[in-house]
């Protein structure tokens, strides 16, 4: 489906270090499926990965809250507020 493929033309430009082009897949997945728990934690990922610990915590809460067994998601999350915590601390 229209989904899947959004999202794993996602991962080739993921892979590739386009990450504003992987940003816009996975967006474009979600307004395509907004059920499909992977295009936002794969968004979540690209979002940590680029410094943007509160969009990427909210899509991994979203990816929770769709399935509430993804593991990656949960452990990313916790991560993610670790890494928040500790920019915060150091002033950046």
């Amino acid at each position: 489906d229209l989904a899947t493929a959004l999202n794993d033309r996602g991962q080739v430009r993921y892979l590739r270090v386009e990450f504003a082009a992987a940003v816009e897949d996975y967006t474009a997945a979600i307004e395509c499926q907004p059920g499909f728990e992977v295009p936002y934690y794969n968004r979540g990922l690209v979002l940590y990965r680029l410094g943007d610990f509160d969009e990427a915590m909210k899509d991994f809460r979203k990816v929770l809250e769709l399935n509430p067994q993804f593991e990656d998601a949960a452990l990313s999350l916790r991560q993610a507020i670790l890494d928040k915590e500790e920019k915060q601390k150091r002033g950046y």
